[in-house]
């Protein structure tokens, strides 16, 4: 929008509101619209959704330039901020849930799945040479009496698909190495909740797993986030 129409979009809702208070706001730096290569000035609706905060915030709350900047920071870097401008300190939001984390429950759910191996290869499209180096490498193990589970379902999966980008079985025998780390370390952890008697506390195993992977997740999208 050119700055005439976002004074248009405006002056309803706050009829004192000119050309001059924008140019003011923007000089503060509480608002900066893009320039056009002539010097025009353009505002997104982002812009106009800023204004409309400052100029409510000063009219509804008397609140000063310093406040509204530290408030419009903290809302800019996802905090979340007093209602009254005083003194008190925005505060961080809780973590969401993420639907990419199984719950405890989830996670220790227990399938009555068992394929075969070739049910397990005509699920997956793998053929046998794949099935076979994905048992060498550890990410496919049968149970003891030779069949597969729900989790080697979604592993034959996920190996099918990697393989379209080139992802052999053999690259990722790291996740394999990961995962035994993190399982050994969960079991580390809750190794001494499981003696205690029954009422004295639940098996925290389930909470545990959910806990690491809830954090190789965040680390994941933290890293793909900073690159």
């Amino acid at each position: 929008m050119t700055i005439g129409a976002v004074l248009t979009a405006l002056r309803a809702e706050f009829p004192d509101i000119t050309i001059s208070k924008i140019r003011f706001l923007e000089a503060e730096g509480l608002v900066t619209p893009q320039r056009t290569p002539s010097g025009y000035r353009t505002f997104s609706q982002h812009d106009v959704d800023r204004l409309r905060y400052i100029l409510s915030a000063q009219r509804d709350r008397f609140w000063p330039l310093k406040v509204i900047r530290d408030n419009l920071d903290a809302l800019d870097r996802g905090l979340t901020t007093p209602d009254d401008g005083g003194t008190a300190r925005a505060q961080p939001p809780k973590p969401r849930p993420d639907a990419d984390v199984p719950t405890a429950t989830d996670l220790l759910a227990v399938s009555s799945l068992r394929l075969t191996r070739d049910e397990l290869g005509e699920a997956t499209g793998l053929d046998d040479a794949t099935l076979t180096a994905l048992e060498t490498f550890g990410l496919l193990r049968a149970d003891a009496s030779g069949h597969f589970g729900e989790a080697a379902l979604t592993v034959g999966h996920a190996a099918a698909g990697l393989a379209a980008y080139g992802i052999e079985a053999r690259h990722l025998r790291p996740f394999r190495t990961a995962a035994d780390r993190e399982i050994g370390l969960v079991q580390q952890a809750v190794s001494p909740h499981r003696g205690r008697r029954s009422g004295e506390g639940a098996d925290p195993t389930g909470e545990v797993l959910r806990l690491c992977i809830s954090l190789h997740t965040a680390l994941v999208k933290s890293g793909l986030g900073q690159r």
